[in-house]
């Protein structure tokens, strides 16, 4: 009894500081560049908010901040994952019929664009042996759809509204996920199915 209690209160020091160690990325510095509303290129250490739609760059000892208003684009080397990413101002209806422009991270474009926003919410889990339950920071993911309009939605549904939504080639989607071990629910798992479906389409031209 004792020894489980040990192990119990062991597991909650371990995931409390795992929740206060870890870092994201919207919390770092990365090299990158943003792409300013007048055309300028900026380049250096990038840091970027979706919460806020800011981003800060540090040109030498220089320090600037844009809002989504003033930039157009904008690509960092993210170190947390390993990879570029690129986030783009869209103009989106943040409440009623107001657009405002907002920073999307694009996935993938081409049949299917998608486009990504990011928050970071607590969530509960449970321990591996069940004796108590604990909560953590975690990001989460919102999926955009951009439309050929200009338009984007958000994508509210589950797995099988994905398979939906590719339902022309549906067969030879869940044949990849399946082969691949993808996930749906796992943000650069759901990258590679939208890609792979893009790909058994011509590219316009």
């Amino acid at each position: 009894m004792r020894l489980t209690f040990i192990i119990s209160l062991l597991l909650i020091i371990t995931s409390s500081v795992g929740v206060h160690g870890q870092e994201f990325a919207f919390e770092l510095w990365h090299d990158g560049k943003v792409v300013l509303e007048n055309g300028d290129t900026l380049t250096g250490n990038v840091k970027y908010d979706m919460h806020t739609d800011l981003v800060q760059i540090q040109v030498g000892d220089r320090f600037e901040s844009y809002s989504a208003r003033k930039l157009l684009f904008l690509e960092i080397f993210d170190k947390t994952v390993k990879r570029y990413r690129r986030m783009y101002s869209l103009p989106y209806n943040t409440s009623g019929e107001y657009r405002a422009p907002v920073f999307f991270e694009l996935l993938e474009e081409g049949k299917i664009t998608l486009l990504c926003r990011e928050a970071v919410e607590y969530r509960t889990y449970s321990s591996v042996y069940n004796y108590y339950n604990y909560s953590k920071l975690t990001v989460v993911y919102r999926y955009f759809l951009l439309k050929e309009d200009g338009s984007i939605d958000e994508f509210l549904g589950k797995r099988s509204d994905w398979l939906n939504i590719m339902n022309d080639r549906k067969e030879e989607v869940q044949k990849f996920v399946k082969s691949n071990r993808l996930s749906f629910d796992e943000k650069y798992d759901l990258s590679r199915i939208i890609a792979y479906y893009n790909s058994l389409f011509p590219v316009r031209r």
